[in-house]
């Protein structure tokens, strides 16, 4: 079956309880893995076992072998994937021949849509869920922020709720891991509900996007390539996380996607950018390095950065142990693309 980002939640219980197959695409890649995250919390518990589509690319039994067997304990699993474009379809395609059913396959699949080969296969059949997530905006993020404050007894602000999601670049996920934060420090609960101010955000949240992510993030969207050595070298003596980071660029990358549809055919960006920020869509301190990147990264040249960042993706997570390496030879050569 195929639902959208609207009717997902209605449709979320009904499809924990008849599918086996889940996937979840998009450039919203936060939304899409919310939504596994809300799938997996409906079907009985049981292990997670992750696993990535590269691998599978390589090995496409592999999908319907995890999918069959049982965990050493004999407990129920889960199996959850993350893949870019299309690389998993012989797999899922040997798992659907399969005829024993299996436990239940969670898919996240970036730089792909519901229009994608894997997508196609899945949507008319009564034993799958397809969904495609779009970037969100500001203020849909704002209202799900309070929401999950308020289920967890943090009274806030639209203000400090707009904050929030500015400060976490509209990532639903980094957005519930400060509102957790925020009630820990606030010691709330829902039976006792603590209002949370301005000093308590300082104290416990965010700073800015992506914690200090950006200088590098825009460096190499806005191929400033005599900032990058720098940039670089700040990245390995904090000793950043690659894939965060890289989810940082994943972040930008869908937000630029959604601004350029937004934009249609207007030639003037300058002003587009304006109306953008003056919407709050755009955080004013960004507004200069948007406009620059919105230039630059357009139709099919935008489609290339969020298929090679999906690689790069896939990348990392199949050697990490050459994570930084990978991650700086691929930023370098998007820096490049970028000054062109």
């Amino acid at each position: 079956m195929k639902a959208t980002q609207k009717t997902f939640a209605g449709l979320a219980e009904r499809a924990a309880r008849d599918c086996r197959l889940f996937y979840f695409c998009g450039p919203d890649e936060a939304g899409a893995s919310d939504a596994a995250t809300r799938i997996a919390a409906l079907l009985p518990a049981g292990e997670k076992v992750e696993l990535a589509g590269s691998d599978l690319r390589r090995d496409p039994v592999r999908l319907a072998d995890e999918a069959r067997s049982t965990s050493l304990f004999g407990d129920r699993r889960h199996i959850h994937v993350r893949s870019a474009g299309d690389e998993v379809y012989d797999a899922v395609e040997t798992l659907l021949a399969s005829p024993v059913d299996g436990w239940p396959v969670l898919i996240v699949a970036t730089s792909a849509s519901d229009k994608s080969r894997v997508a196609k296969l899945l949507a008319d059949r009564g034993d799958s869920l397809v969904v495609m997530f779009h970037p969100p905006e500001l203020r849909s993020v704002a209202g799900s922020i309070r929401q999950w404050a308020d289920a967890a007894g943090v009274r806030l602000t639209s203000d400090l709720a707009e904050r929030i999601a500015r400060s976490t670049a509209l990532d639903t996920r980094m957005a519930r891991s400060e509102i957790e934060k925020l009630a820990l420090y606030l010691d709330a609960s829902p039976h006792a509900p603590r209002s949370a101010d301005s000093g308590a955000l300082d104290a416990v949240c965010a700073e800015s996007e992506d914690d200090g992510m950006s200088g590098l993030v825009n460096a190499v969207l806005s191929g400033n390539t005599a900032r990058l050595t720098a940039e670089l070298s700040r990245f390995h003596d904090l000793e950043m996380n690659a894939v965060g980071l890289l989810l940082a660029f994943e972040r930008r990358a869908a937000q630029l996607a959604a601004l350029a549809g937004r934009l249609g055919n207007r030639t003037d960006i300058v002003a587009f950018v304006e109306e953008e920020t003056g919407a709050r869509r755009i955080f004013f301190r960004d507004k200069g390095d948007i406009l620059n990147q919105l230039k630059r990264w357009r139709g099919p040249r935008l489609e290339r950065l969020v298929a090679r960042i999906a690689a790069l993706h896939a990348a990392l997570l199949a050697d990490s142990r050459n994570a930084n390496l990978l991650l700086t030879q691929g930023l370098t050569e998007i820096t490049r693309a970028a000054a062109r």
